[in-house]
């Protein structure tokens, strides 16, 4: 499974399956999105060069082991109000939902990408993420 599927089912999952996949693709895509790939590296990178405490957690997402949880004020400090409240709005969901779902899915997003070197083939333009992490974790 790709990444781009991979974030839209965790996302409509997490919504409850009230949305439409091509819709929350589509979302997902505005939000974390880099030509038509998903721009995992650089998310990751967002989270990990600002607050400590916010890097930590993203750190823990990487590889394999536990993902410490992310608060919704988190995701909005990080990802900024206004992509929140676009990707809120293209979603037809409230500010509140979108950052509920997105404080669940990015750390499996993250994790699954990583584990393992399985999805990092697909995450294009970033030189891997393996490499990032390995960065990260020295």
């Amino acid at each position: 499974m790709d990444l781009k599927s991979l974030a839209t089912k965790l996302l409509v999952n997490k919504l409850g399956g009230s949305q439409d996949e091509s819709t929350a693709e589509s979302a997902l895509g505005n939000l974390i999105g880099k030509g038509d790939q998903f721009d995992l590296g650089g998310m990751v990178e967002q989270f990990t060069s600002g607050n400590a405490g916010i890097a930590e957690k993203a750190r823990s997402w990487l590889g394999d082991g536990r993902n410490d949880e992310i608060s919704e004020s988190q995701i909005e400090e990080v990802m900024g109000a206004d992509k929140i409240g676009e990707f809120a709005a293209q979603l037809g969901i409230g500010r509140d939902e979108a950052k509920s779902g997105l404080s669940d899915i990015l750390p499996q997003l993250v994790d699954k990408g990583s584990r393992g070197g399985g999805l990092l083939d697909s995450v294009a333009g970033i030189g891997g993420l393996a490499g990032m992490a390995s960065k990260f974790l020295k």
